[in-house]
């Protein structure tokens, strides 16, 4: 079952993801790193909860990679 980043509770440091970075949201190119953390407090977003990775990116999970 494919997770789409929507549901904060589907989302915990150190999972795999792949995120859209604000520079890349236009194309809509996906970039895959691990959650340092979270940064979206919501339980829901439409676009994809906010996670910052490990190397310090910040973008919206697309999807979470099992």
């Amino acid at each position: 079952m494919v997770k789409n980043g929507q549901h904060r509770k589907d989302i915990r440091p150190g999972l795999t993801v792949d995120v859209v970075l604000k520079n890349d949201q236009r194309t809509g190119k996906r970039t895959r790193g691990i959650v340092k953390e979270l940064l979206t407090s919501s339980p829901t977003h439409p676009h994809g909860i906010k996670v910052r990775l490990q190397d310090g990116q910040v973008g919206r999970v697309q999807e979470i990679i099992e």
